[in-house]
C-alpha cells in the first residue's frame, strides 16, 4: 500500500505546474523572523537563526516548542515556506494556522501529522467559527515535504477562505452566512505555529507512539510573507483569482480545475462526504 501510494506521487509530482502567481497588492512584508514573530514556548526548541531569515522547531521528550506572530491581521494572504520532521515522524503535529484568543475564537489550520519512514504525511486542513470547528479535510502531497522547503499559504477574504500548496489552491471554504453559517470575518487573528507530540492520535488514530529514540525532531521555517489589510476589509476584485489577483471573489476556471485535481487525487477525507457523522444530514454548507 505504501509503495503504491509513493509511486503514486512520485509519477504525479511530474505534472505539477504552478498556476498562480501572487501580486503584491496591499500592504507587504518582507519577513524577517525576529521582526515579525516571538518565540512562545519550549525555550530552547525554538531558534531564528541565519540573521532572522530562518526558525526552526524542535520537539523532545521534554517538550515541544512554538512562535506566534507580533502582529494580527483581519484578512490577507500568509505565505510560509516549511521544510517537516524528517524520517520516521510518527505522533509528531506540526502546526501552522492563524487564531484569534477565546471560547468563541476563529482559526484557519494546517496541521502536519506525522508518519512512519517512509509513509506520507498527512496535511489536515480545518475552519472554526465562533469556537465552532469540525469541517476538517485531509489530503496526501504530491512530493517528500521532509526534503525541501514548499510554500503554505493562506488566504482570508470575506468571501472566502483558500488553501494553497505552492501556490495550488488545495480548498476553498466559502462564506455562507446566507444560509447560517458562521463565517471568520469580524476577530483578527494572529499566525501561530507549533510542534508537539499527539501521538494519543495524530498517527493512525493513536495505533503508532512516537518513536523518542529519534528525538528531538525538527521542522524549518523560512521566505514568510504576508500581504494584509490590518482591520479592514478588502475590496472584491472583478478580476478572476488566477489573475494573480488573490483578492478575487471566484477562482477561475484553472484554479477551480486545480482544486478538483487535488481533491480527487489527493484528498483521504473529506466531512463534507462522512455520511457515518452525519447520518441524518450533512452540514448546510456542503
Amino acid at each position: 500500500m505504501t509503495n503504491n501510494i509513493m509511486g503514486f506521487l512520485s509519477r504525479t509530482s511530474s505534472v505539477l505546474v504552478v498556476i498562480i502567481s501572487c501580486c503584491l497588492v496591499g500592504v507587504a512584508l518582507a519577513g524577517n523572523f525576529y521582526e515579525e514573530f516571538s518565540l512562545t514556548w519550549g525555550g530552547p526548541r525554538a531558534q531564528i537563526s541565519n540573521g532572522g531569515r530562518q526558525l526552526s522547531l524542535s520537539l523532545d521528550n521534554t517538550s515541544g516548542s512554538g512562535f506566534e506572530s507580533k502582529k494580527e491581521y483581519l484578512f490577507g494572504k500568509i505565505d510560509m515556506q516549511l521544510k517537516l520532521v524528517s524520517g520516521n515522524s510518527a505522533g509528531t503535529v506540526t502546526a501552522y494556522y492563524l487564531s484569534s484568543k477565546g471560547n468563541k475564537h476563529d482559526e484557519i489550520d494546517f496541521e502536519f501529522l506525522g508518519n512512519l519512514s517512509g509513509d506520507p504525511y498527512i496535511l489536515h486542513t480545518n475552519v472554526f467559527s465562533q469556537g465552532k470547528g469540525g469541517r476538517e479535510q485531509q489530503f496526501y502531497l504530491w512530493f517528500d515535504p521532509t526534503q525541501d522547503f514548499h510554500t503554505y499559504s493562506i488566504i482570508w477574504v470575506p468571501h472566502h477562505i483558500v488553501f494553497l500548496v505552492d501556490n495550488t489552491p488545495i480548498r476553498v471554504f466559502q462564506n455562507s452566512e446566507s444560509i447560517g453559517v458562521p463565517f471568520p470575518k469580524n476577530q483578527p487573528m494572529r499566525i501561530h505555529s507549533s510542534l508537539w507530540n499527539a501521538d494519543n492520535w495524530a498517527t493512525r488514530g493513536g495505533l503508532v507512539k512516537t518513536d523518542w529514540s529519534k528525538a528531538p525532531f525538527t521542522a524549518y521555517y523560512r521566505g514568510f510573507n504576508s500581504i494584509g489589510f490590518p482591520n479592514s476589509s478588502p475590496s472584491p476584485s472583478s478580476k478572476s483569482f488566477s489573475d494573480g489577483n488573490w483578492e478575487a471573489k471566484e477562482l477561475d476556471t484553472k484554479a477551480r480545475r486545480r482544486v478538483r485535481w487535488v481533491q480527487k487525487n489527493f484528498m483521504i477525507y473529506n466531512y463534507c462526504a462522512d455520511l457515518k457523522r452525519f447520518p441524518q444530514s450533512l452540514p448546510p454548507e456542503c
